[in-house]
């Protein structure tokens, strides 16, 4: 048997999806909120994250350090992670567990206790979790560079938040913004593996019998109109971190897969061009990558490189030559053919962990909305051209277009 897609609305407006593999023995599980980073005002930076922890101190039903039992008992896990437009608690476990899994995640959304002497423990704990970030420059440049590419717009403050202002959190703060966000028209229950659709409907209705929070609909700030603007910050360290990038488009624009094909070819695997012109011609790097960041409504596209500070300037140069060649000349047949059966690859090679058949369960629902099959994805990926993929690499990096990033040694 072929896995096979269902869909349920609730009458509340919880939305139930399911990927039924009869050929596995396994389930994965996940609550999806669709909250994240960008839904916070400046003061409440960081909260949809520190919630994300919170609700692991303890629920109505069951005590902190008894939560994270239920699932490792009987050799699962459980665990969950913020975006800029979501938050996800999932579990992964045997099929027979379906039910355990269910009710802990949704146990974790809908009864949290929220306890004060926790929330004044785990403030210590983010905030060391921001110094681990702060004292890694290749994952810290990134704040700096979507600072740059979204000045003053919640997609542009990191998703785990400042020190000073994870330190204002009070229960009451916690509280009000789950009343506001974590409601039924807002969560999506997304299971792939040995399952039956009717089974999660029947446990998921069940467990959600007192959910009854009224919709209450969130405006989301658009995004900002887009300025190039270069970023230089100096640290004590040893390498230079830049990264060179472009605002693109949301989810929903058709030339989405024309993106992930560009990215590919531009950066994405040691074949890559960026790989083969800058590391394996000159050893000028060890680590140079491309990558794309979308959200429903906008994104970027961006080349992320670590070097010495003595050649950043001519490791610019070489990334925007590989930028330039991509708009001015459509790439050969059988490297666009090739970007396509690795794009391919990794999405099916992916598609072999229920784990990641859940998420891509969730992330379709609340971006798109409607399920797509692996089919659809293929497709659209055979239909992108050489020429569309010159075109976009055209009107991306455009001259003037280019926005930076850059961490940079003290006393260069």
């Amino acid at each position: 048997m072929t896995p096979s897609f269902d869909r349920t609305e609730l009458p509340s407006g919880v939305r139930v999806l399911t990927e039924t593999i009869p050929s596995v023995g396994s389930v994965a599980v996940g609550a999806w909120v669709d909250a994240g980073s960008r839904d916070e005002t400046p003061a409440e930076g960081g909260i949809t994250h520190f919630i994300e922890h919170m609700v692991f101190k303890g629920t109505r039903r069951r005590r902190g350090y008894l939560i994270n039992q239920r699932m490792e008992s009987v050799g699962g896990y459980l665990n969950a992670f913020t975006s800029k437009e979501h938050t996800c608690f999932y579990a992964r476990g045997l099929s027979e567990h379906l039910g355990r899994g269910l009710e802990t995640v949704l146990d974790l959304v809908t009864q949290p206790t929220l306890p004060p002497r926790e929330i004044e423990k785990e403030k210590d704990v983010v905030v060391e979790e921001i110094k681990m970030y702060e004292d890694a420059p290749e994952d810290h440049v990134f704040d700096h560079y979507e600072a740059a590419l979204y000045p003053d717009h919640p997609l542009g403050r990191p998703v785990i938040g400042t020190p000073e202002s994870v330190r204002s959190f009070s229960q009451e703060d916690l509280a009000r913004y789950i009343t506001q966000h974590y409601v039924p028209d807002r969560l999506v229950v997304a299971v792939a593996g040995n399952v039956r659709h009717d089974d999660v409907v029947r446990q998921t209705e069940r467990l959600l019998a007192d959910f009854e929070r009224g919709p209450n609909p969130t405006q989301r700030r658009p995004s900002t109109a887009y300025q190039p603007v270069d970023v230089a910050v100096e640290r004590p360290i040893q390498q230079a971190h830049l990264v060179l990038g472009t605002r693109a488009f949301g989810a929903r624009d058709e030339r989405r897969t024309t993106l992930s094909v560009l990215n590919t070819i531009l950066g994405g695997g040691m074949s890559s061009r960026l790989n083969q012109n800058i590391r394996e011609k000159h050893g000028w790097c060890y680590s140079v990558y491309s990558f794309v960041n979308v959200q429903t409504d906008s994104g970027d596209l961006g080349v992320y490189i670590g070097t010495d500070a003595s050649r950043v300037d001519r490791s610019r140069a070489l990334i925007e030559r590989e930028l330039a060649k991509l708009a001015e000349t459509a790439v050969s047949d059988r490297m666009l053919m090739r970007a396509k059966h690795q794009l391919k690859g990794s999405i099916i090679l992916g598609l072999e962990s229920t784990s990641n058949r859940m998420q891509r369960l969730g992330r379709v629902e609340l971006v798109y909305g409607r399920l797509t099959t692996i089919d659809e994805v293929v497709e659209e990926i055979d239909a992108v051209t050489a020429e569309g993929v010159r075109e976009l690499a055209a009107e991306l990096f455009a001259p003037g277009r280019l926005s930076s990033a850059a961490l940079l040694p003290e006393d260069r």
